[in-house]
């Protein structure tokens, strides 16, 4: 008799698919941007693997110091992903950090393969003149690296057992 309740059903589907849509839309978040650490944070890291290279290489540790090498390499591989330009720096750290900081490493690692104390001392000093080298050219010359005093790991042995 009435017509109206198929109309009416037809309308009422119609705004229920509508509202799904619009809503379904709106709920959908934008997918999260993926974490990049800070370039302070990469830093601190390396820093941290700057002073474990120096006590491993005192304690003629040679396995340790290479891995602290390698570390040191990924951490600076992940300042130039990560921080390959930096706020108003001069030089780009993609740029700078190959540059200034391949050699020295090459020269550690080198020093640490031959297990010479004496060679180590000398390339641990040019990665730390290097460091500074490239804080200076980046603009980050109030950051000043030295050899460590020092050792801030009481819980870490860097003297191998015997």
């Amino acid at each position: 008799m009435r017509p109206m309740p198929n109309l009416i059903r037809a309308l009422f589907v119609l705004v229920l698919m509508a509202a799904s849509v619009v809503l379904g839309t709106a709920c959908r978040a934008a997918p999260p941007e993926p974490y990049a650490p800070g370039l302070g944070e990469m830093m601190s890291l390396q820093q941290m693997r700057h002073a474990k290279l120096w006590f491993a290489g005192q304690a003629e540790n040679w396995e340790l110091a290479a891995y602290e090498i390698d570390e040191l390499g990924e951490g600076f591989d992940d300042v130039v992903k990560f921080h390959p330009t930096h706020k108003e720096s001069p030089v780009a750290p993609k740029d700078a950090i190959p540059r200034m900081i391949a050699g020295p490493l090459k020269d550690l690692r080198a020093a640490v393969d031959r297990k010479d104390a004496r060679a180590f001392v000398q390339a641990y000093d040019g990665l730390t003149a290097a460091c500074n080298n490239c804080h200076d050219a980046t603009n980050f010359r109030f950051n000043r690296v030295q050899t460590p005093t020092g050792n801030p790991y009481a819980n870490q042995l860097f003297i191998l057992p015997h």
